[in-house]
């Protein structure tokens, strides 16, 4: 019976168990398989193999615009990687993955462009800036758009931070008083606005995995 069940609703039933619409019991009884046949083929999505629950296996073509509206939906948190393959009607969860590492690792999306251009920034921005990506899962383009600087920038910021600390933002060019030549107070100030970023993005990490938790306590 599994085996004549068509593709299209084999990826169906796996996006509605990722979804948590279904228990997997309930889902083997929807579809009239059973609950190993339903065991394997959420395997076979979990593993990257989502093409092989395909009958067409012919590669489909995304326009640029459509791959936008995707990154933007989930950098946006409008879903997962699994619900926006449902909401867009797309077969493989890694694709979406895919086009949105492309867009946070500075490349193009099918002719799409990215700001590369620099601007001058104060100590007090560099730190709003770097706080914000931390907190935001290190989404480098994200920070870049939102605070209009350059990717390189915020990456360079970052990696500074994470290797050097705080001071490591300071700007030591130029003859005026140097951004160097903080005092311990404002030290202080600045190291605790970042940290208060990390803790505030392990703060949504623990509470993503207890809401998974508790969805998958639901299932069964």
């Amino acid at each position: 019976m599994a085996s004549s069940l068509p593709q299209e609703e084999k990826l169906r039933a796996v996006h509605e168990y990722l979804q948590g619409v279904l228990s997997l019991r309930d889902i083997a009884l929807k579809y009239g398989v059973g609950d190993t046949s339903v065991r394997k083929w959420i395997a076979k999505y979990n593993a990257g193999e989502d093409a092989a629950l395909l009958l067409n296996h012919t590669k489909k073509h995304y326009s640029k615009s459509f791959k936008q509206e995707v990154i933007r939906a989930y950098l946006a948190d409008e879903g997962s990687y699994a619900e926006l393959c449902v909401r867009y009607n797309i077969p493989s969860f890694d694709t979406v993955r895919k086009w949105v590492l492309q867009y946070n690792d500075r490349r193009t999306v099918r002719g799409s462009t990215i700001m590369t251009k620099g601007r001058k920034t104060t100590y007090e921005e560099r730190i709003e800036i770097v706080s914000f990506c931390i907190e935001n899962h290190k989404d480098y383009q994200l920070a870049a758009d939102t605070y209009q600087v350059s990717y390189q920038q915020v990456y360079s910021w970052v990696r500074k931070y994470e290797a050097q600390g705080v001071e490591a933002l300071t700007d030591k060019r130029g003859r005026t008083k140097p951004e160097a030549e903080m005092t311990e107070l404002e030290k202080l100030r600045a190291e605790n606005k970042l940290l208060k970023a990390q803790n505030k993005r392990q703060e949504m990490e623990m509470a993503f995995l207890k809401k998974l938790g508790e969805i998958e306590r639901r299932r069964f």
